[in-house]
């Protein structure tokens, strides 16, 4: 392999992510800072280490008759919650020894807390998270490159630290700096890697499952004093997370103890360990990978971050320096039809879809591939083509475009004598009823041949959406392993807002209760039950989405959210203390994967809690009684009080085939997954007659349903619950 290869690909990586990989340095730096000045705090007790929890736990109940949580951050801050004697709220830092506070926990710096946010997501939640996630994956491959480079150039592994020649400021420092910060910046990357792998679910189940308890069995005797309890006496306070107590004298109210490598439900009343759970190795990388990408565990290696993210961006503009100086005198290299690997079609009328192809050319040659572009027209004989990617609009009345109309008898004509792998992006609008037909016909057309094999499904893109786009940009990405990114900026402001007026909240006495608030959108506003509503509290970047429920009433337009009150919450306590008449400035976020499917043979709906929220309105359209079956879950029969009239009114109907509803805290104390287990016969026969299964609600919910859909679709129907979601048979909107 020649240097040129290697160049040309640290080149090209660096080109496809330096962007983000700019923001992402800028917002390191910041970030780098915030766990120094945390550390500065004087919350951390001389002899913490050495302190155990049979010495902390007395102390407290006797100081603190009413306690919720003890928490332990990697600052070994103790952060107490719950009541003193003389039953004052209590949040604060305290003295784990005396239970003296020590300061009270400062609100989060909003500061800090915008550029963890922009660092992590973009702003864009799990698009974003995609996003840089595999700025970090890229990150990685460009110091490898990189390395590699530099061994070449000081030909040797055993020279890498030897003397550099200097030939001008850039090319010097970007070498220097890069042997230097090798090992911070494989850290970082190798880290954010795996953080971003974990956030979505590569490595499976992370947390440890809720623990199984024989309440009869549990013993109320002996008793025991807590600085007895021998778990207490052997448990560090540095080893803890956080503890949860129990609420009353109760035996099956248990101490909850979330330590740095396992979990343990405690006795209160006689120190037995009912339950442990050790954390999966999962869990330990996320957490190690967390305190080596943010440098929270400590103040010296946090300085090293801000370092190595500051010499990122030198690399950035020295690499492009030493680039352009290398490419000032150098001719572009063009491929012919007969020498490329990769192989662009477009069918456009006005030109307009060369634009996407252009984009995606251009990065493949920044790659160092071999690429040609052409009009359908001019399809051929490709002898070393191995990819085929045709970009086409739709013309007329589901026409081809000028230059794509003879592509049929030119695929008859000129077989290819070699496989090759091929995808297809249609162009359109769905204002139209042929949208995107000449695409799916060159899509049968390439099917058909039997040198070509799909690499991916078809895509559509209407009205030239980038985020459309995107999607196509990203599967294909991943299953030609080739980085595909957009030039397209797909982040979104809160502009153009709409104003909505309030029309009722009917509110909660309960802190942690549920409430619904009904809001009247302009008239010209479309949304549909699904769709997402942001808001914006505090007037600023912050956003806040929540589930829509358009109800179908009598001349009523409005629009429903169901909204959990959290203390101190900043979307539910904004939305709270709304009243009838006042106006809210919020947009409409089109979330069209997640609309009731209307031509589906029968439809499932899975939720729990304020998850609840789209269903409440989807079925209340559900004017053509399109068997509907709504499996909910919530903690007390009162939670699912607000919803009830609705229900059975849609019930009686017939807009609601069946309702099941399981309470977590009372009665025989079910969850949304042993209904499902029940009826696993009928779920199997839903997916099997092409019904559709739509899921809303806790992410933790989320997991538990899609580990006993798996089960089913394998045990039942002899398919990966994949297969169902690849049809579009599961559609899930979590949070």
């Amino acid at each position: 392999m020649t240097i040129s290869i290697w160049r040309y690909s640290h080149l090209a990586l660096a080109i496809s992510s330096f962007l983000l990989l700019t923001l992402a340095s800028v917002t390191g730096i910041i970030l780098a800072v915030k766990p120094i000045s945390q550390k500065l705090q004087p919350y951390r007790v001389d002899g913490f280490a050495d302190v155990t929890l049979a010495q902390t736990l007395p102390v407290l109940k006797k100081n603190y008759p009413e306690l919720t949580e003890l928490s332990v951050d990697v600052n070994g801050f103790v952060r107490l919650q719950g009541n003193n004697a003389e039953g004052d709220k209590v949040d604060g830092y305290i003295d784990p020894r005396t239970g003296k506070v020590l300061g009270a926990v400062a609100p989060k710096s909003e500061f800090f807390e915008w550029a963890e946010a922009l660092h992590r997501s973009l702003f864009l939640h799990e698009l974003g998270r995609f996003f840089i996630g595999l700025t970090a994956f890229l990150l990685l491959l460009i110091a490898t490159s990189g390395t590699v480079l530099i061994v070449q150039r000081q030909r040797g592994v055993k020279r890498f630290f030897i003397r550099i020649v200097r030939e001008n400021f850039a090319q010097y420092w970007h070498v220097v700096l890069g042997r230097v910060s090798l090992i911070p910046i494989l850290v970082i990357a190798l880290s954010g890697t795996y953080l971003s792998l974990d956030r979505f679910g590569v490595f499976g189940k992370t947390e440890p499952t809720s623990p199984n308890i024989d309440l009869d069995a549990v013993k109320d005797s002996p008793k025991r004093n807590l600085a007895d309890m021998p778990v207490f006496q052997t448990t560090r306070l540095a080893d803890v997370r956080s503890i949860d107590f129990p609420f009353a004298d109760d035996p099956e109210e248990f101490y909850v103890l979330k330590l740095r490598d396992r979990e343990l439900t405690v006795n209160q009343i006689t120190g037995d360990i009912l339950n442990e759970i050790p954390y999966p190795t999962t869990v330990l990388l996320a957490n190690l990978s967390l305190n080596l990408h943010t440098g929270r565990a400590s103040a010296v290696w946090s300085i090293i971050l801000a370092i190595a993210s500051g010499n990122i961006l030198f690399f950035i503009w020295s690499g492009f320096t030493i680039t352009l100086k290398r490419r000032a005198n150098r001719i572009k290299n063009k491929f012919g039809a007969s020498e490329s690997q990769f192989i662009i079609l477009v069918g456009s009328e006005n030109g307009s879809t060369f634009r996407f192809a252009r984009s995606v050319q251009e990065q493949l040659l920044q790659q160092g591939e071999t690429v040609h572009l052409a009009e359908l027209n001019q399809y051929t004989t490709y002898p070393k083509a191995e990819y085929l990617i045709v970009l086409t609009a739709t013309y007329g009345l589901g026409d081809a475009p000028t230059n794509a109309r003879q592509v049929t008898s030119l695929l008859e004509k000129y077989p290819q004598a070699q496989p090759v792998r091929y995808s297809v992006v249609g162009f359109g609008s769905r204002a139209y009823s042929d949208f995107c037909q000449f695409a799916f016909e060159v899509n049968s057309l390439l099917a058909r041949q039997p040198w070509a094999t799909a690499l991916v499904d078809i895509h559509t893109v209407s009205d030239k959406s980038p985020a459309e786009f995107g999607l196509w940009a990203e599967a294909w990405s991943q299953q030609a392993a080739r980085p595909l990114l957009l030039a397209d900026d797909l982040r979104h402001s809160p502009t153009a807002l709409n104003t909505l007026t309030v029309t009722s909240n009917t509110r909660t006495a309960q802190p942690d209760g549920t409430f619904l608030v009904r809001l009247r959108p302009p008239r010209h506003q479309r949304v549909t039950s699904g769709d997402l509503l942001a808001i914006y509290p505090a007037n600023d970047y912050r956003e806040r989405l929540y589930s829509i429920g358009r109800l179908a009433e009598a001349g009523s337009n409005d629009l429903q959210l169901s909204v959990r009150l959290h203390p101190g919450g900043l979307g539910s306590t904004f939305l709270h203390e709304l009243v009838a008449g006042q106006t809210v400035r919020a947009r409409i976020v089109d979330n069209a994967h997640f609309h009731f499917p209307r031509k589906a043979p029968a439809v499932l709906l899975i939720a729990n809690g304020t998850g609840i929220a789209p269903f409440l309105g989807m079925v209340s359209q559900n004017k053509s009684n399109v068997p509907t079956h709504l499996y909910c879950g919530f903690r007390h029969q009162t939670s699912f009080d607000v919803y009830r009239t609705l229900l059975e009114t849609s019930r009686q109907s017939g807009k609601l085939t069946s309702l099941h509803v399981a309470y977590s805290r009372e009665g025989d104390r079910q969850y949304v997954s042993d209904l499902l287990t029940r009826d696993a016969d009928q779920i199997a026969s839903l997916l099997e007659t092409n019904g559709v299964v739509m899921i809303c609600g806790s992410l933790a919910m989320q997991r538990d349903v899609f580990a006993l859909l798996e089960t089913i679709c394998q045990t039942k129907l002899g398919q990966l619950l994949s297969y169902y979601q690849a049809h579009g048979q599961v559609l899930t909107d979590c949070y």
